[in-house]
């Protein structure tokens, strides 16, 4: 009982993890989106930016502005940080906005899974889940996904993962090759094609 309450809260703080990524990522692009709306194409040189500069001003002040009133008054944060999470959990964008891969079959979805897996693998024993992670994540997939996360789905995707695969002598969770199901016909005449 007391390892599933863990479970529950090693979720509960991923999830908390994943949101506040959003969030500040979310909070970075629109305060440089903001700052590069300042730029004035009419004008050359250091007039041009001026307007930049000043929104950068502005943001630092605000920055400064935040710290000086929870250095002052730290009992802002009984409020403060119930909001920032609340924020947090609502940052996490929905499953079906993350992937357009969401309307494929879930069968479609494993056979791509697992051609990926062969792929990365190649002509090595195995591909380490960190590895697997980075090329989803490169290619808009799994944000905010960790390690463990991945090492929790693939099994109940049929992908089985190894505590200790060997690849470049380096040890790691990961999927050896001699784990993966066999390619399916379908996947047989794509890679002949």
């Amino acid at each position: 009982m007391a390892e599933l309450e863990t479970t529950k809260r090693q979720r509960a703080a991923r999830t908390l993890t994943a949101g506040q990524r959003y969030l500040i990522r979310n909070l970075a692009e629109r305060a440089a989106e903001w700052v590069r709306a300042g730029r004035r194409d009419d004008l050359d040189g250091v007039a041009a930016i001026l307007g930049c500069i000043l929104r950068l001003v502005l943001l630092a002040a605000g920055a400064y502005g935040t710290w000086w009133l929870l250095r002052r008054w730290p009992a802002i944060l009984w409020a403060a940080v119930p909001l920032w999470c609340w924020a947090a959990i609502r940052a996490i964008p929905d499953e079906d906005e993350e992937s357009p891969a969401a309307t494929e079959s879930p069968e479609a979805q494993k056979e791509q899974l697992h051609a990926l897996v062969r792929d990365l693998i190649g002509d090595r024993p195995g591909v380490h889940l960190s590895t697997l992670l980075a090329h989803l994540q490169k290619h808009g997939q799994g944000e905010g996904w960790e390690v463990a996360d991945l090492r929790a789905r693939l099994p109940r995707l049929g992908i089985p993962v190894r505590r200790s695969v060997k690849v470049k002598r380096r040890v790691a969770y990961g999927v050896h090759r001699d784990d993966l199901p066999q390619s399916s016909p379908a996947e047989g005449e794509q890679q002949a094609a």
